[in-house]
């Protein structure tokens, strides 16, 4: 099974061009939609035609869940995965801004004056689809796999489509439901919102198969029963079901397979560490594997960055007094723009005194990989599966999973009680820019509150419509009245 942390440039080429001509769409337009052109629909009928071009069929929709390099995009017409995603996720919190002020696509989000036109936006929803349309692919062409490795290789695709739903229904509530390869005729499917509880039904099942199918435990590149055990629990504890997601939990923390890292540090800067559960991985140096979302976060000593992910003055305060030892490994004051603050967790040019390498040659090329789900982020969706479920389970239990992640930054002062408003505030700093912080105040149900008065005291606008983003516009406009906007 090959690994995406080790496939070679001419390895990607070769996934690319079987997957562009036997199946996959051709053009900007294509991919803007669930659906594919004619052309594109499923023109390879005679690929794959074993097991071995089916795991490259797989390794496409990781592929896509990685995204392209946006050096390498030079027509602006390639899927950026989730190399954007922090756009849509933490610049839409009190967490980050952008440098541009008030012009540019990227202030929408600093205002929370997100439009229907804006571009990253439009860039999430059709890499989102883009992800799903692969995933369909692989699972509808099982066929040609053996007995043996037909279970697993539906598994991984099951986990990545599921995990893609999640963050789609989350940023944009209703959504359709494409659960097949679909051709040009299926405008309904394409185009149809489909209620949000039922698409989580079929995020838990097809989280559940994974669970029940597949065979990694290890290997934080791929889909693993851990990863789809924590991500699920992760989906309970969106819809209120505590006992499950705590059952979830324990089992990850009971089976002893990871570890918080006693240095903070090796959790973004030793790529072979125990915290880290799921990643996406980048590869130095290589426009086809490495990742530019670290350049785009720096701005100021990065040529052709936008400065983007800027730490907001609000975050500066909340981190200083509460990140413990985390703060200077999470952010630091701009190099060349002092009156600026930057992310540190990805970190493409390096920095001697806190011990950080470059991750490549130069900062738009680099090898920092995106870390999905790991053992703090478990340890603290344990406490919160507790406090929010008032369960029987001793209160000690939420307390020692929180004190633990506490211990590391440094805060070694015995916790006697825990509050949400604790456990909201631990996720915040130990989760910074992780584009965990939008979704948390979602589901500990405080996002309007937090997010209103924080819009208020920087001159935004927020309001309760802003809790989801809009459809993309192009979207609305070529599904003939069929897709609705959201309010």
């Amino acid at each position: 099974m090959l690994n995406f942390k080790k496939i070679s440039k001419k390895g990607y080429k070769i996934i690319f061009t079987l997957l562009l001509v036997g199946f996959m769409l051709t053009s900007c337009e294509d991919f803007l939609d669930p659906n594919p052109t004619p052309d594109a629909a499923i023109s390879g009928v005679d690929f794959p035609t074993d097991e071995a071009e089916l795991e490259l069929v797989l390794n496409g929709v990781y592929d896509a869940v990685k995204g392209q390099n946006g050096l390498a995009d030079t027509d602006r017409n390639l899927n950026h995965g989730i190399q954007r995603e922090f756009y849509v996720t933490e610049m839409l919190t009190d967490n980050t801004q952008s440098a541009n002020g008030e012009s540019g696509e990227a202030s929408q989000f600093d205002f929370f004056q997100v439009v229907a036109t804006n571009g990253f936006v439009f860039d999430n929803y059709r890499s989102s689809y883009s992800t799903i349309f692969r995933a369909n692919l692989t699972i509808e062409n099982l066929g040609v796999a053996t007995e043996e490795n037909r279970p697993r290789i539906e598994a991984e695709a099951r986990f990545l489509r599921a995990m893609t739903y999640f963050n789609l229904v989350r940023l944009y509530g209703d959504v359709p439901l494409v659960l097949e390869v679909i051709f040009p005729e299926d405008q309904d499917v394409a185009f149809t919102r489909v209620a949000a509880s039922e698409i989580y039904d079929v995020i838990i099942d097809d989280f559940r198969f994974a669970i029940d199918n597949l065979t990694n435990t290890d290997n934080r590149y791929r889909a693993s029963i851990p990863a789809a055990q924590g991500l699920l629990a992760k989906v309970y504890l969106t819809l209120g079901n505590y006992s499950e997601a705590q059952d979830l939990l324990e089992t990850i923390i009971n089976s002893q397979q990871f570890s918080l890292e006693p240095d903070f540090h090796d959790v973004w800067f030793l790529e072979d560490n125990n915290e880290t559960i799921f990643s996406i991985g980048y590869v130095p140096d290589d426009a086809f594997n490495s990742q530019d979302f670290s350049a785009e976060m720096r701005g100021g000593n990065i040529a052709a960055s936008s400065g983007q992910n800027y730490v907001t003055d609000d975050m500066v305060v909340t981190m200083n007094l509460f990140g413990g030892n985390r703060t200077p490994l999470s952010m630091r004051i701009d190099p060349l723009t002092p009156s600026r603050t930057q992310v540190v967790k990805y970190l493409p040019d390096g920095d001697e005194d806190l011990g950080i390498a470059p991750t490549g040659t130069i900062a738009r090329l680099g090898g920092n990989d995106w870390i999905v789900l790991r053992y703090a982020d478990v340890l603290l969706l344990h406490a919160e599966s507790i406090l929010a479920g008032e369960l029987l389970t001793p209160a000690s239990n939420a307390i020692d999973s929180y004190q633990q992640v506490r211990e590391r930054a440094g805060f070694t002062d015995t916790t006697n009680e825990l509050t949400r408003d604790d456990l909201l505030l631990e996720r915040r700093v130990e989760l910074a820019f992780e584009n965990h912080r939008g979704f948390d105040l979602r589901r500990f149900g405080v996002a309007q509150d937090v997010l209103s008065t924080f819009s208020a005291s920087i001159g935004g606008a927020f309001t309760a419509t802003d809790l989801l983003l809009p459809l993309p516009q192009f979207e609305i406009n070529i599904s003939g009245g069929l897709l609705v906007q959201n309010p």
